[in-house]
């Protein structure tokens, strides 16, 4: 999968948990999302991208949950 359509779908995903109230519940809902229906592939190729790119096209949320994601790795 190209990494244009990764960045559409995390982005959308991060859209999506951006109407939770509580930030950190925002955070880890876009984290479950991740571990619940990507595939291992997907959610390196997404992480290893964020980090030459930071800061760059993802939704914060989204970033918020890779960088936690990582710390936890």
């Amino acid at each position: 999968m190209s990494v244009e359509n990764l960045i559409k779908m995390t982005n959308q995903i991060g859209q999506y948990f951006s109407t939770e109230s509580d930030p950190a519940l925002a955070v880890q809902g876009v984290q479950q999302h991740l571990q619940n229906f990507w595939t291992p592939a997907m959610r390196r190729e997404i992480k290893a991208w964020n980090e030459q790119n930071p800061g760059e096209e993802l939704h914060g949320l989204v970033r918020a949950a890779l960088a936690e994601t990582t710390a936890q790795t």
